[in-house]
């Protein structure tokens, strides 16, 4: 008789485990995490009066004697149903610091508020698509012999878009270096704006916190080159804050051109080495600030915050640019599922790692992102709600629904442990199908809210 295969043997003993219903139960709660953490542990409630135990809960008493939780890994290409969670908390953080909300007033959708792109420098000719890659008249050609046009129409999915016409001319050390130092790139770019803001009404930079604060959320993106470009939105509130509305001269105008003189200004050199020389590191020329307007009906806002949030679930491994796991060895490099451009950004990365002068980025352990170590989503204190208070928010509501009981006048002592993560390969398959259910059933809902509000405007 033919053996069924490993995965459906797995499956089949954990559907007859007597456990399964509560197994399945947990998988449930956690969306059908593909990557779950598994703790060991014990709740136990107390009455504060009398010290009776009102309520205990121990994991001896679960399938295999531990609870499953959410991985909450942001990176659909790791866990599909955490990373959607993330994407609608990243959705609601954005939103709130453009309409408000989520304890932020509602007054901030009239503050000066952009959209701003900020792109990559170039490091050399790359095949684009949608119109004729890099036409030319004549027959032109590098110091390598190869073609500098090209002429042809590149679909968006085709390989060669993004690829440099001559990898040798490529200057690879420089879109390393860039990467690794966007991060002071952009701090340089908020206080050139707060700089040029102060200078323009006649004010010193130190005295700028009395006037106003600058206020931003940002996302990394990976173009089809392999270079981060990134996606703000920036707000101009007065100096307390949100709450605090700007100062007579704080205007979107203002704001934008403070944005575009500190883009064209902002310099960041690299340490001197010999292989590399010093490199004056700066903005790509390619930038885009759109003003939000305030008395829209805040679908821009929301097209923002989910473009936003739409990035943020997205690993350098989705996107062709990298790989979401880190790099051990030279080896590591050669065995990459990646293209021949990005693997060279990836050596790259492993010889200039090797040098004393650039130890401090360590570029080997970010060789997987091309040497960018900054986050996905960063954001201003100011700016709105945090992941921290979303994540309570979910909580405290699941609370109030029902779906944790707390008692009034009780104490709760808490003891836990990690004791491992993920899942075998027949509860992999089990929880890729709950995962699927609750998907659907999401969509029927939306379908079915979008039917009743079609009805109720008709």
């Amino acid at each position: 008789m033919r053996q069924l295969p490993e995965t459906d043997r797995d499956a089949l003993r954990i559907a007859q485990d007597p456990q399964f219903t509560r197994w399945l139960e947990q998988i449930t709660a956690t969306g059908g995490c593909a990557h779950p953490i598994h703790l060991s542990g014990s709740t136990t409630t107390l009455d504060v009066t009398t010290g009776e135990i009102v309520h205990r809960y121990d994991t001896r008493d679960e399938p295999g004697e531990r609870l499953l939780v959410r991985c909450r890994n942001r990176r659909s290409t790791v866990c599909a149903p955490c990373s959607r969670l993330h994407a609608g908390d990243t959705f609601h953080l954005v939103r709130a610091g453009l309409l408000g909300g989520k304890n932020v007033p509602a007054k901030v959708r009239e503050r000066p508020r952009l959209f701003v792109t900020l792109t990559a420098p170039s490091f050399g000719p790359v095949h684009r698509a949608g119109e004729p890659c890099r036409p030319r008249r004549g027959i032109g050609a590098c110091e390598h012999g190869r073609r500098l046009g090209c002429g042809a129409v590149h679909e968006t999915a085709d390989p060669l878009v993004g690829q440099p016409l001559c990898a040798d001319c490529y200057d690879y050390a420089g879109h390393v270096l860039w990467h690794a130092h966007a991060g002071p790139l952009w701090d340089r770019f908020v206080i050139g704006v707060r700089r040029h803001l102060a200078s323009s009404v006649g004010i010193t930079q130190s005295r700028f916190p009395e006037h106003a604060r600058l206020s931003f959320a940002r996302v990394a993106e990976y173009q089809k080159r392999a270079a981060v470009h990134v996606h703000a939105v920036v707000r101009l509130d007065g100096p307390a804050g949100p709450d605090d509305e700007p100062p007579a001269w704080g205007t979107t105008d203002r704001l934008a051109d403070s944005v575009r003189s500190s883009v064209d200004r902002v310099v960041v050199r690299t340490p001197h080495c010999p292989a590399v020389g010093e490199l004056a590191l700066r903005w790509g020329a390619q930038l885009d600030a759109r003003p939000l307007h305030a008395y829209s009906d805040g679908s821009d806002d929301d097209a923002v915050a989910a473009y936003v949030a739409k990035y943020v679930t997205k690993g350098a491994g989705e996107t062709g640019a990298g790989t979401d796991y880190r790099l051990t060895a030279w080896g590591d490099i050669d065995g990459a599922r990646v293209s021949d451009h990005v693997r060279a950004l990836m050596r790259t990365c492993w010889r200039l790692g090797g040098l004393p002068e650039f130890e401090p980025l360590h570029l080997r352990a970010w060789a997987h992102t091309l040497g960018y170590r900054g986050h996905i989503l960063t954001k201003s204190r100011a700016f709105s709600t945090t992941y921290a208070a979303l994540r309570a928010e979910r909580s405290e509501h699941q609370v109030h629904s029902g779906a944790q009981d707390v008692t009034p006048g009780t104490l709760t002592d808490r003891h836990w442990r990690y004791v491992g993560s993920g899942h075998t390969p027949g509860a992999a398959l089990l929880a890729a199908g709950v995962a699927e259910d609750l998907a659907r059933l999401r969509e029927v809902i939306r379908e079915e809210q979008s039917a009743l509000l079609g009805e109720a405007d008709r």
